[in-house]
């Protein structure tokens, strides 16, 4: 056995690097559209693309901590400018690769200012989102709604799920490398906002809830 396979019972990480697992979910087009627009909501109508995209990773981090699930089921990958949560990025921007049903919807709700900033012409929907959806989209908004994109992005690079794959994208061989909802369990240096603390057992039973979603998509799918 190497030290690789060792694992510190101490460590309230280990479990989740020892798993090595990576989860698949469904993307919610439409809880990722209402993100959007919400957040445009509580900007005045309007908000800066990259920032309402790094609102959303943290508020399905939080999501994802507090109660076992993301928000938006998105795909997510490490880039530069930190996390980028491509689904989310796509109704952004309006990109070619919406399916008809996405960007017919998302148009409904939001359009492109210039190529930096989106608004909202329609109310947000709130009926897609469930209490606690709406708790985490308020708690990204309160802590972090003050911030511009590039102090956003500086942020996320604190977060462990961005900060294993720094010294990839340093080498410049690659542009984007895929993250794991996993290590979203794993916790930030002390001082770094933690999206909800997690003890020991709490961050068993979250994977274990995380997996059993996984499970259960991937019979409907």
């Amino acid at each position: 056995m190497t030290n690789d396979h060792i694992v510190d019972i101490e460590d309230p990480n280990s479990r989740i690097r020892e798993k090595g697992m990576c989860v698949h979910l469904q993307f919610d087009y439409k809880k990722s559209t209402q993100a959007l627009n919400f957040l445009a909501r509580k900007n005045s109508g309007q908000i800066n693309k990259m920032k309402a995209i790094k609102l959303v990773y943290f508020a399905d981090r939080y999501h994802l901590r507090k109660y076992g699930r993301p928000i938006t089921n998105d795909e997510y990958y490490a880039m530069v400018l930190g996390p980028v949560n491509s689904g989310v990025k796509d109704l952004a921007e309006m990109t070619c690769f919406l399916g008809p049903k996405e960007e017919k919807y998302a148009k409904a709700y939001l359009e492109s200012v210039d190529q930096y900033t989106i608004q909202s012409v329609q109310d947000c929907d709130t009926e897609v989102f469930s209490e606690s959806d709406q708790e985490a989209l308020s708690f990204a908004w309160g802590r972090f709604g003050h911030y511009n994109q590039f102090e956003l992005a500086d942020i996320t690079h604190r977060y462990p799920e961005w900060k294993k794959h720094e010294t990839a994208l340093n080498r410049e061989d690659t542009s984007r490398v895929r993250m794991k909802y996993e290590d979203f369990f794993e916790d930030p240096p002390i001082e770094v906002e933690q999206c909800h603390s997690l003890n020991n057992q709490d961050r068993t039973d979250r994977m274990e809830e995380l997996q059993e979603l996984a499970k259960i998509e991937s019979l409907w799918n």
